[in-house]
């Protein structure tokens, strides 16, 4: 069983969901893939594991990194699973791109190479956006593109994270406008 919850943040109203193992998702209202795992059966319902991450998002949008972690529960493929907890990892603050992420795939597996798009599809399929951080995933050019929650989102978390935006660019247009 899934139990949801709302927290209202400064870049809009988002969706959480968890189950009795983790936080299962955290999704901008209206962003694509809204909501896309989240079982049909759910309950609004606030959960220890609910108020952590609310908790968790207040110290956040404060403009701190949270010095706790939260019991997560990915529901996907093994690929994207992997791709997530890179993501994960990504520090506060830092950026990655997807021929990086692509690259340590590759190396675990013991391949020459993995394709940047494919991770790409599995960032952009990220179910709990912000603590997994996909906004910290960039283009290997500087280019912010490929959130789900949208690209002005996407600036706003990494300014707050301090990360200086002398480097990127935004795309005139793509998927992630």
């Amino acid at each position: 069983m899934q139990y949801t919850s709302y927290y209202h943040s400064p870049l809009g109203d988002i969706l959480l969901a968890a189950d009795d193992i983790g936080l299962t998702g955290l999704w901008f209202v209206g962003q694509k893939y809204f909501a896309l795992y989240l079982d049909q059966e759910h309950v609004e319902k606030e959960t220890p594991i609910l108020k952590d991450t609310k908790k968790w998002l207040d110290i956040y949008f404060q403009g701190q990194e949270p010095e706790f972690q939260l019991p997560l529960h990915f529901i996907g493929t093994d690929f994207q699973k992997e791709v997530w907890e890179i993501l994960y990892a990504i520090p506060y603050g830092k950026t990655m791109t997807y021929g990086e992420i692509a690259g340590i795939i590759a190396k675990r597996k013991g391949l020459k190479r993995m394709s940047a798009q494919a991770v790409g599809g599995a960032v952009g399929h990220n179910e709990i956006s912000i603590i997994v951080p996909c906004h910290r995933v960039v283009g290997s050019q500087g280019s912010l593109t490929g959130y789900a929650g949208g690209i002005d989102k996407k600036v706003a978390l990494l300014k707050l994270e301090g990360v200086s935006m002398d480097s990127f660019s935004i795309p005139k247009t793509g998927t992630a406008l």
